[in-house]
């Protein structure tokens, strides 16, 4: 006894996975020791098979076998601790050394801080102590001094004792039951906790249990699968943000493409009835002045012809008074003749106001407009109006009457051809080019002036006589245009202007020229430029009518223009009159 006592211990003899006295134990081949089952469990499941203490690896898994000495040696020390061992210090029975080193742990027990319970222990079991894995010797005394300090693979955190399986350079910790004093390296799906082979074998026998790296393998399997599912979850939602917002922009230019196509199909269907209204205002006057005419030619016809039997009638008065015989037969056979008289039964003023054509051709327009509307109501305004610039609706001739100026004409850059009154009010187109200096800013090729008002801010509007002309030219230009041999008449080029030809066929000089329809041709056009809106505008002065706009960017000084065109042989020599602004 006095050899144990000397050299033995019993950390010696214990596992250090599961803190217990060897059973059946097994030696890798780095040379420790540990119960059979004990590192049997500790390889399951693991991929590569390390010894738990010096953290050797091995590729393949060790053949382990029981290492039939240390058993022998395990069980002699036993044996020699009172026959009971491990039994003992659970409280078995028995006698002689046996029992006072059972009495050391029990009383080593004592001093020890109360642990936390195991999760699979019940509350009826906390009062059970742990059990210390370190060596005392005999003569110790049992109820005196301090308790030894925890062997290197015992450590204590937070009150719960943890089984540490740990090498030179490792922390991994393992959980220790705090019931049995095993590592708890098994797992209860049953329960959903982690416990130890002895609770498994006392509590959980017929539940379903793995190890604990089996169940983190699953678990870890499910996270990945997890992940998996919830990126894909992310990566949905996002999409359908996408397309809400992708729906809100497609919304917002559909809301912008059907303000700007009813826009325009109003506007049209407006200002449609409103040249039709001005049309047969005007065709209605021009018929109720043919009437006028034609029944002031009736009367007077008629007048002459009663002035003339008033005549008659007076003479066959004075010839019934007559003493003369000779003379009543003469006179008689002459005023008995039938009057130089037209048969007035059939005459009477024509009434037909000629609106028929007028009413007609509005029917057409409706027509028109209906089948429009039908197309839109199908099939939504096409998407080439989303494109265009956004409709700005135009002001009333009465709104743009406010803006007048008075224009004049500047001789300095009329064409040779020209000929200007002295009042600088109208201009028309000479047979011959007049000996005039040939300046900069004279044109030489086409037959136009401008206007002596500089245009660089601001609203202007003014008004010119064209009625009575075949052909013509109106609008503004630009001051650098091009004022020497052939010019090109177009926006690009600095002329945004309105023009006739052929008496009929109005247009605008774009890229290619804007065919216009004027149901009515005016008699009169107004223009009116807003030069920061970037606008020139057309009206018809006795209609009351817009005719055009144009849309651009004005970044220098602008000038009236004015081109009477050719005199045709005299078919076009009226001139073109600037005319004062009547509101």
């Amino acid at each position: 006894m006095s050899l144990h006592r000397s050299f033995l211990s019993d950390e010696q003899f214990l596992c250090s996975i599961c803190l217990d006295v060897f059973t059946n134990p097994s030696s890798t081949p780095c040379g420790h020791s540990f119960c059979m089952s004990c590192i049997g469990r500790y390889w399951d499941g693991a991929k590569v098979c390390q010894c738990p203490l010096c953290k050797k690896t091995y590729q393949k898994r060790p053949d382990l076998q029981i290492n039939r000495t240390l058993r022998e040696i395990t069980e002699q020390f036993r044996s020699m601790r009172g026959g009971g061992g491990l039994e003992r210090r659970r409280g078995g029975k028995g006698g002689g050394d046996g029992a006072i080193t059972g009495n050391i742990f029990d009383n080593l027990k004592r001093k020890l801080p109360r642990p936390v319970t195991c999760e699979a222990q019940s509350p009826e079991d906390e009062s059970t102590p742990a059990l210390l894995a370190s060596s005392v010797p005999n003569d110790s005394p049992i109820t005196s001094g301090p308790p030894p300090p925890p062997p290197p693979h015992v450590s204590r955190s937070n009150g719960r004792r943890r089984f540490t399986v740990s090498g030179a350079a490792s922390s991994q910790s393992l959980s220790v039951c705090d019931l049995h004093h095993r590592g708890t390296t098994i797992y209860c799906r049953t329960d959903r906790v982690c416990i130890c082979p002895d609770c498994e074998a006392e509590q959980h026998q017929h539940h379903d249990t793995v190890s604990v790296e089996d169940e983190w393998t699953d678990t870890k399997s499910q996270l990945i699968v997890s992940a998996q599912e919830i990126q894909e979850m992310i990566r949905q939602r996002i999409k359908k943000i996408e397309e809400i917002r992708v729906s809100v922009t497609e919304l917002e230019q559909a809301v912008e493409r059907e303000t700007a196509g009813s826009v325009r199909l109003f506007s049209w269907l407006l200002s449609a009835i409103e040249r039709s209204q001005a049309e047969l205002m005007e065709v209605m006057e021009m018929s109720r002045r043919a009437a006028e005419h034609q029944a002031d030619a009736t009367v007077r016809q008629l007048e002459l012809e009663v002035e003339e039997l008033r005549g008659r009638e007076g003479a066959l008065h004075e010839l019934a008074q007559s003493d003369d015989p000779s003379h009543c037969v003469k006179a008689f056979a002459v005023l008995s003749g039938p009057p130089p008289s037209k048969n007035w039964s059939g005459v009477s003023v024509n009434s037909d106001l000629g609106t028929g054509i007028v009413y007609r051709s509005l029917a057409a327009l409706v027509e028109r407009f209906q089948e429009e509307l039908r197309n839109v109501a199908e099939k939504g305004f096409p998407a080439a109006v989303q494109e265009r610039s956004p409709v700005r609706t135009q002001p009333r001739m009465r709104k743009v009457q406010e803006y007048a100026v008075d224009v004049t004409l500047d001789p300095d850059t009329a064409h040779p051809r020209l000929i200007l009154s002295d009042d600088m009010k109208s201009v028309k187109c000479g047979e011959r080019h007049q000996l005039l200096p040939d300046n900069p800013e004279r044109f030489d090729r086409v037959v136009c002036v401008l206007g002596r008002n500089a245009i660089s801010s601001g609203r202007h509007y003014w008004e010119v006589e064209v009625g009575g002309k075949t052909d013509w030219d109106l609008g503004v230009a630009r001051k650098s245009v091009n004022r020497k041999g052939k010019v090109d008449v177009t926006p690009v080029n600095g002329y945004w202007f309105l023009s006739l030809r052929n008496k009929n066929k109005y247009a605008f000089r774009t890229e290619p020229s804007t065919v216009v329809d004027l149901n009515l041709p005016p008699h009169k056009i107004g223009v009116f430029v807003d030069f920061d809106k970037g606008q020139v505008s057309f009206y018809n002065v006795e209609a009351k009518i817009h005719i055009y706009t144009f849309n651009d960017t004005f970044t220098e000084r602008m000038f009236p223009f004015f081109s009477p065109c050719t005199n045709k042989s005299g078919k076009n020599e009226t001139p073109l009159i600037i005319t004062p602004v009547k509101t």
